[in-house]
This record gives C-alpha cells, sequence and structure tokens, in this order.
C-alpha cells in the first residue's frame, strides 16, 4: 500500500509551520483472511490522491524534508485514513515517504484502507503504526490488531504483538509477545468463512450440455 510514494501537496493543515515470539508466516493464514482466487490489493488509486493532512501544529524542516504533525491528527489520501496523536513524515531523495504514528498514552493510534475492486476494508491500530512508501509495507506495534471489513461487517481479526502488512504480495506477519492484548500474549485469530458472493462467478452456459457419449467427451458451455 504506498501510502506516501511521491511528493504531494497537503490540502488542509492548522497550526504552524520481545521476548517470547509466535510467528505466522502467511501461507496458511493469508489464505484463511483473504480467500483462495480473492486476493484483492489496496485502492491503487490512492496513491495518486492528494494527501489531507489536520492537526494542532506543525513543524517542517525544509533542508532534512521532514514534516512533524501534532495534536489529534487526521490524516487522508484517496481511501486511506491515518488518526494518531502524533504522525512524523520523511522523504528520501527519490521522493519516497516514511511515516510514524504514534497514539495518546493509553490510546491506540488507527489506519483504514479500502481493497482495490471490493466492498471490504482493511482495519488496524497500534500504539504505533510505520509506514514504508517505498518497500509498500505497514506496521502496527504493541496492542496490534488488523480486521477485515466486507461492508460494513466484520469477517476476520487478528490480534499480536506486532503485526507486519506488505501490500505487494498481500501477505502479513503476525508476531506474540508481552504487547499482546491476547491471553498469554499469544497471537489470536478469528477467521471467519470465504463469502462464496465474493468469489468470481462461473461463465453461464449458452445452452444446456449435450449428454454425455461412448467417448466420455462432455459437449457444452464451459464452466
Amino acid at each position: 500500500m504506498p501510502l506516501l510514494r511521491h511528493p504531494v501537496p497537503v490540502a488542509s493543515q492548522r497550526g504552524t509551520l520481545p521476548s517470547m515470539k509466535h510467528s505466522f508466516l502467511v501461507a496458511l493464514l493469508l489464505l484463511a483472511f483473504f480467500g483462495p482466487g480473492n486476493l484483492a490489493h489496496a485502492e491503487k488509486a490512492d496513491r495518486n490522491k492528494p494527501m489531507n493532512v489536520e492537526a494542532d501544529a506543525l513543524r517542517y524542516d525544509d533542508l532534512k524534508q521532514t514534516s512533524v504533525f501534532t495534536g489529534r491528527v487526521v490524516l487522508t489520501k484517496g481511501t486511506i485514513l491515518i488518526r494518531g496523536a502524533r504522525i512524523d513524515v520523511r522523504q528520501d531523495p527519490e521522493g519516497y515517504q516514511y511515516g510514524v504514528v504514534t497514539a495518546e498514552p493509553g490510546k491506540l493510534a488507527f489506519y483504514r484502507q479500502k481493497r482495490e475492486g471490493l466492498d471490504e476494508y482493511i482495519e488496524g491500530e497500534g500504539e504505533s503504526i510505520e509506514y514504508d512508501g517505498k518497500a509498500d509495507r505497514v506496521k502496527f506495534i504493541k496492542r496490534a490488531e488488523l480486521r477485515r471489513f466486507r461492508g460494513s461487517t466484520l469477517a476476520d481479526e487478528i490480534v499480536g504483538s506486532l503485526i507486519t502488512y506488505d501490500n505487494t504480495s498481500d501477505t502479513f506477519a503476525v508476531d506474540g509477545g508481552p504487547a499482546s492484548t491476547a491471553p498469554g500474549g499469544r497471537v489470536r485469530a478469528v477467521l471467519a468463512p470465504r463469502d462464496p458472493a465474493s468469489a468470481p462467478a462461473a461463465a453461464t452456459p449458452s445452452a444446456p450440455p449435450a449428454a454425455l457419449r461412448p467417448s466420455a467427451t462432455l459437449d457444452g458451455g464451459k464452466k
């Protein structure tokens, strides 16, 4: 999910210028979470949308190419929505941008983005969130949660200490540990069955299939 891949204008702003790990490395959980044949990336149009930020204050350093937004920060970019107490953004010489979202003490930073071509959204929370525009990756750190919604219905939920979501491959990894909200610091996953309605529809035969012949061939529409 290339959150901030190129330099973008800020359309609006206010203010002035672990120890035990249980790792699920992705293949099995990926199929359960997203459904086979239904892998959809984050909304591609988001990368070309302007970034809009509201905050109580902004500190910008042109020499270091850094921006620090503080105070009830709300960032939107297409279908992307980010909320936190502070967002630090850095831009490299190639124009890629990197950010760290920090929550208020005792609260969680929030991230949400639509999935391409589907009425589905990915939501994540953590005490801090890191995004890498070049690697197209987002991390939810400490008390991390990742959820998938079908429309307004919660379909899947993953809880751990650290969740890393890679949009280029549509995969994620989850680590347990002391910062997990699940009992015993373990990883917890609630995965709903795949929705048949979201599966690709089979082509409708144009004519009824013919009867089976001795040669065992079937004449008719393709499935």
